[in-house]
């Protein structure tokens, strides 16, 4: 496990007997977003419960709390690749597969240009400098005083995460760590 300590957003949300945390990144406009269920609540319930719409409502401003936090989160890296052929055949893109029909004009000048695979990767990583997912980074200096002690957000059982782009409230990743 590593930790942070900061004011960081943070709300309960009761109908799903789960902690939201949000952790910006800093420089860039993403967030890190943590839903961590209740210990004993199986985090199916939070993803049967969870819609697009209620997550952009519980990570709104006027939800959530700026909170000091000691927040402890596992170390971890997923990693997956997707052979995307299939999928963009499926969704119509044919075209692009065969080279008497490929149009690649706008990006190449040769001709007769066409796809032969298409492959997504996506890496999300967090550890004690942040978190990384593909290009994007961040870190945090913290300095530490005097004052009340803060709550804890320990991350020790599983949870989802998010990161999200704060301005269109579009997901660019997300996954399930089902175990710390």
């Amino acid at each position: 496990m590593m930790w942070q300590e900061d004011t960081l957003f943070h709300a309960y949300v009761k109908e799903i007997q789960a902690q939201v945390l949000m952790m910006p990144y800093e420089g860039i406009d993403l967030n890190f977003v943590v839903l961590l269920p209740d210990q004993g609540v199986d985090i199916s319930k939070v993803e049967n419960n969870l819609t697009f719409e209620k997550l952009t409502a519980w990570t709104k401003p006027e939800f959530m709390n700026g909170t000091e936090l000691h927040v402890y989160l596992p170390k971890f890296k997923l990693q997956e690749d997707y052979d995307m052929n299939s999928l963009l055949q499926h969704l119509g893109i044919l075209d692009v597969f065969n080279g008497s029909k490929a149009d690649f004009s706008g990006m190449s000048t040769k001709e007769n240009l066409c796809l032969s695979k298409f492959v997504h990767k996506c890496v999300v990583e967090v550890n004690e400098e942040g978190t990384e997912a593909a290009a994007a980074s961040a870190g945090k200096i913290i300095l530490f005083c005097d004052g009340p002690d803060p709550e804890v957000f320990c991350a020790d059982h599983p949870f989802l995460f998010f990161i999200m782009h704060s301005t269109t409230n579009s997901i660019l990743f997300c996954g399930r760590f089902s175990s710390p």
